[in-house]
């Protein structure tokens, strides 16, 4: 008999291959993804049940960590998913107070450093994140894909065009987002101990 962790594990990875409706499927199944975000390892990923289900770089805020209004800084805590925009624009399209501007860049482009393809807008849970929805902290592509890896935003979470594209396509309005100063390994469960395992 297979047991319901089996079946979960299962779905994750027909997640991998069908996207967003395998991944709908675990919700409706009560395994609800978060979002989790390393400042440390300045990578963000899908995560369920303790497994990371996709994993991408990001860049979080060349001027640390925090909430406070104006501080340009990435804030620390728990946030959630408050709403998604760009539903079918193509990759690079820029995006101008949440709304498409009609300009497609390509990534790189000299001197632009434009919010591009998809936003996902954050709201804060908590008080460390309260400000979060009036600051416009947002993960979203970014024109400046050759700084992806290292802390260079200025308080949101960039990720590459065809990246954020399918996180956009995996999560869903009230997702929660975690965004800490971790690495991503200390959100992973201890390995459970073989059954081969010596016990000397």
């Amino acid at each position: 008999m297979i047991s319901p962790r089996s079946f979960f594990v299962i779905g994750i990875a027909l997640g991998f291959f069908f996207g967003e409706n395998a991944t709908r499927n675990c919700r409706a199944a009560g395994f609800a993804p978060e979002i989790v975000v390393s400042v440390a390892d300045q990578e963000l990923a899908l995560m369920a049940r303790g497994k990371i289900v996709r994993r991408f770089p990001v860049s979080t805020s060349k001027f640390g960590t925090g909430d406070a209004v104006g501080s340009y800084r990435t804030p620390l805590g728990v946030t959630f998913v408050s709403a998604k925009i760009g539903d079918g624009l193509p990759i690079g399209a820029v995006i101008k107070n949440r709304n498409a501007t009609g300009e497609i860049l390509k990534a790189n482009a000299p001197g632009r450093d434009a919010i591009v393809s998809r936003v996902i807008w954050l709201r804060g849970m908590e008080g460390a994140t309260a400000h979060a929805l009036d600051r416009c902290i947002y993960i979203h592509g970014t024109a400046e894909e050759r700084c992806i890896g290292r802390r260079a935003s200025f308080g949101c979470i960039r990720m590459r065009s065809k990246d954020v594209i399918v996180l956009y396509n995996l999560v869903h309005i009230g997702t929660h987002v975690r965004i800490s100063v971790k690495p991503l390994q200390d959100f992973l469960p201890p390995e459970e101990p073989s059954l081969l395992a010596r016990a000397d």
